[in-house]
């Protein structure tokens, strides 16, 4: 009878041990999901900025209306990826996990606008409707980084209402403008934003 609160007593450190562990867990977990997501790259957006500009001025030489779509298609899966790439190398420079609490809930929240957007341009060029979908792009591109931008810098929903004021006006304007807007769009103000993104926050 003697020997039951000794042995008791041997397994409270473990139990302690065990019981901070899951706190620090909780805490840790606790504050990457109530954090901002700090790894979007400044120079990443800089670099997207770039490339439109080129596809921009490619498209523009393009005689058809095919050849345009392709060269801007090609342009939106490259700027997709230099994103993702220029995201992940400042998360390890940070060190943080790309897909933390804030890193995932920026993801999600960008990821169904640019669904939308590929859906409306298959839809919008079997109709016929060559002209709104300059404007559709900057709307939902805009829109898709309002919403992920609750989850990161200040700045970044700043660069969604400019988006949406730009594509608000390109909806309504013809096709031939359609290469000044997607500059000034995904070139001009990702270079803009790029670069201050990496002035305060870091590249």
């Amino acid at each position: 009878m003697g020997s039951l609160p000794a042995r008791a007593k041997s397994h409270e450190p473990v139990a302690l041990h065990v019981h901070a562990m899951d706190n620090l867990r909780f805490i840790r977990e606790t504050m990457e999901r109530a954090g901002s997501f700090t790894a979007l790259p400044g120079f990443g957006g800089m670099l997207m900025g770039v490339s439109a500009l080129v596809a921009a001025l490619l498209a523009a030489r393009q005689p058809r209306l095919e050849g345009w779509l392709a060269v801007w298609v090609a342009e939106a899966i490259f700027a997709v990826s230099i994103g993702v790439a220029a995201a992940a190398r400042k998360a390890r420079a940070v060190k943080v996990h790309l897909l933390s609490g804030p890193g995932r809930k920026f993801g999600l929240g960008l990821a169904p606008s640019i669904f939308v957007a590929a859906l409306l341009t298959a839809v919008l060029y079997r109709a016929g409707l060559y002209a709104v979908i300059p404007g559709i792009w900057l709307l939902l591109y805009g829109t898709g980084i309002l919403s992920a931008g609750a989850f990161s810098a200040p700045v970044v929903p700043v660069m969604g209402v400019c988006f949406v004021c730009l594509g608000a006006i390109a909806v309504f304007c013809p096709l031939e403008w359609s290469h000044w807007f997607l500059a000034a769009g995904f070139g001009g103000l990702h270079l803009v934003f790029g670069a201050l993104i990496a002035a305060r926050y870091g590249g």
